[in-house]
């Protein structure tokens, strides 16, 4: 692998050919002044993690260097925890060994053996169970990409026809392809959007951005050093994506602007018949032995249910659907909800509205991220561009913090008695957060009343405040709106307490229909049997990815696969993705046609998962939430940490499933 360039040689980071391409770094030639000056902005517990593999040196690893990591509260302790004196000692010594590779030439890295990089982690990870280890080395990615597929086709089934429909061309639907690519499998793409990206190419309204930090929420097998932002913005992830799909070759296979309609099993074949339709109408209908679903959740608007609501005469949007050429400018504008896409719509139109009402039913709680908006420190981007493999272990570390996360504070104690809160650590996490609002609206004591939640941190979900929120409630022409939204007319909004609100556009910021999985495609499975009539809205799954009368029909960000106080969807997504990898090679060795779930563990999967979550404040406070369905189950939510759906999907237990 290359990792330097010569400046004459070396292209633009946003050409992306192909996948070695995201680890290359630049040569090294500036002072030793320059390289100090960048150590201030280092994040000091990765950079000792690559400056130790490219050098071997174990002094980088010793122990009073090593990071404390104290527990996850409101906040994330800066450097891991380490002392002002530790800080010192380890810029000291990184300076000394950037020095030395600058001066070597700056060759390409040693092959670092797996006891080297297991001692590596080891050395955050700290005294933490080494179950682990093979989790952190698949996210590491060095020495290679353990996600890969260890099977061929044309070693398992070269004489054996087998093609895959893979539904969707955002986040999972990329890591689908690939992995099949890899294998040597035939695939097909259907996208209903005229680019990749899905979810990130389809939302594209003001101030839409991450929650998640960027290096976390990045592909293991593409892992992008040159974020400009700790949460980028909508247009950086979606080129991103349409990087992915281009340094893996797969954009060839993808059928833009086609929506699947329906997917229906035959059980004398063992195949699946799918049917679509073009941008032009045409209907097509292919054969497939398997379906690798990658439509994710967040695809389909979801409107509130209001009286009148078709009556208004002024420009309604969807947050999800949002006009490119909308014009807001003088206009008076209502913003309904107060969840994560209003959060980053509001501050981002206020200033050029005319006037600004903003309807809340459930405040959110908020995380104090004072650099929610910020670049990446120059200092950083510098180091990230030239130490090698930099970027990958410092996605490693903040994939390591955030493996449990804020698990622990939303834990439901029995013996906890209290209004809010539902545990101790709970209530601690809800004090924070409350001195953190008190901060922001303490002189705006009508505001505050109207922004503390009455409801368990982690009942829903938590946004990340930069004071951006307060600062835009606080100007003359905004109003927080809390009074319930009875009915609307012909010219605004009139709420419980009779008074109409005259609007000339009203922004639904509503969120999407997360509890309908696979809407609005007809799925019929073995004997007929109709996949939404059997859920009946309590969409379940096993393991989120199988369902029992559905053989080879694979999903991705399934029931219960939501990771949303530790982690990011792409880890729950590979997961999913590599498991249905696990299973075709399984059938293709066993020259099966078709795997179907069985009952029992399906059965089983599903009271531990309800059970789990009912352990968690999302599960017992009493709150709207698009964590949870009509029927008031979680069935968004994964209640345990990464390393448990690691285990569930690591293997493949072939006795779950019946073989056809």
């Amino acid at each position: 692998m290359r990792h330097q360039l010569s400046n004459h040689n070396l292209r633009s980071a946003s050409v992306i050919e192909n996948l070695t391409d995201y680890d290359r770094v630049q040569p090294i030639n500036v002072s030793e002044v320059e390289i100090k000056k960048a150590l201030e902005d280092a994040d000091i517990p990765a950079l000792l993690c690559a400056l130790a593999m490219l050098t071997g040196d174990e002094a980088l690893l010793s122990e009073d260097l090593r990071p404390p990591t104290p527990p996850m509260s409101s906040t994330i302790s800066p450097q891991g925890g380490m002392s002002a004196e530790a800080q010192r000692k380890a810029r000291t010594l990184a300076l000394k060994k950037i020095i030395a590779y600058r001066d070597a030439g700056c060759p390409e890295p040693r092959v670092a053996s797996t006891e080297d990089l297991d001692q590596i982690m080891k050395f955050l990870i700290k005294d933490s169970n080494e179950d682990y280890l093979p989790i952190l080395r698949h996210e590491l990615g060095i020495p290679k990409d353990t996600g890969a597929p260890d099977w061929h086709k044309s070693d398992l089934a070269p004489h054996t026809e087998f093609r895959v429909a893979v539904i969707g061309a955002g986040v999972s639907g990329i890591a689908a392809a690939h992995r099949l690519q890899q294998a040597g499998v035939e695939f097909v793409i259907y996208e209903k959007n005229k680019e990749v990206g899905g979810v990130w190419w389809e939302n594209a309204y003001p101030g839409c951005r991450l929650d998640t930090p960027n290096f976390a929420y990045s592909l293991s097998f593409a892992q992008k050093q040159d974020w400009p932002q700790q949460f980028s913005r909508q247009p950086e992830i979606q080129k991103y994506l349409s990087g992915v799909a281009d340094a893996t070759h797969i954009r060839s296979f993808i059928q833009f602007e086609t929506e699947v309609v329906s997917m229906v099993y035959d059980d004398a074949t063992a195949r699946w018949s799918v049917t679509t339709r073009n941008a032009s109408g045409e209907v097509t209908v292919q054969t497939f032995n398997a379906i690798i679903t990658a439509v994710g959740q967040l695809n389909r608007p979801s409107f509130p249910t209001i009286e009148g609501r078709e009556s208004f005469k002024g420009q309604s949007v969807h947050s999800a659907i949002w006009p490119q050429d909308l014009d807001l400018k003088g206009k008076r504008v209502a913003v309904v909800g107060t969840g994560a896409s209003a959060y980053q719509i509001v501050p981002s139109i206020v200033d050029e509205v005319a006037e600004l009402k903003v309807f809340q039913r459930n405040p959110p709680w908020m995380l104090p991220t004072p650099t929610y908006h910020h670049d990446i420190k120059p200092g950083m981007t510098w180091l990230l561009q030239h130490v090698p493999y930099y970027g990958r272990w410092f996605r490693f570390w903040q994939f390591w913090i955030a493996s449990e996360g804020r698990l622990p504070l939303v834990e439901v104690e029995s013996d906890w008695v209290h209004p809010v809160s539902v545990g101790r650590a709970n209530e601690t996490l809800r004090q924070e957060c409350v001195a953190h609002l008190n901060t922001q609206f303490g002189d705006r004591p009508d505001l505050l009343a109207k922004v503390v939640p009455n409801y368990a941190p982690g009942g829903k979900r938590m946004l990340r405040d930069n004071g951006v929120w307060a600062k835009t409630l606080k100007q003359s022409h905004v109003s927080l709106i809390t009074d319930p939204i009875d009915h609307m007319s012909e010219t605004g909004i009139q709420t419980s307490d009779a008074q109409l609100h005259e609007v000339d556009v009203i922004v639904y910021a509503t969120g999407f229909k997360t509890s309908d999985y696979l809407y609005p495609m007809k799925v019929m499975g073995r004997h007929g049997k109709d996949l939404h009539a059997w859920w009946q809205g309590d969409c379940r799954a096993y393991i989120g990815i199988t369902i029992p009368g559905f053989p080879n029909l694979f999903m991705t960000g399934g029931p219960n696969t939501g990771v949303v106080v530790n982690g990011s969807a792409i880890f729950s997504a590979e997961c999913a993705v590599e498991y249905a990898m696990r299973a075709i090679g399984h059938l293709l060795k066993n020259q099966h046609a078709a795997m179907d779930c069985k009952e029992e563990p399906f059965l089983k999967y599903n009271e531990v998962i309800d059970a789990g979550n009912l352990t968690k404040a999302w599960g017992v406070v009493k709150t709207t939430s698009w964590y949870k369905n009509s029927a008031g189950r979680a069935s968004q939510t994964w209640p345990f940490n990464l390393l448990a759906y690691w285990s569930l999907t690591a293997n493949l237990n072939v006795e779950d499933y019946e073989y056809l």
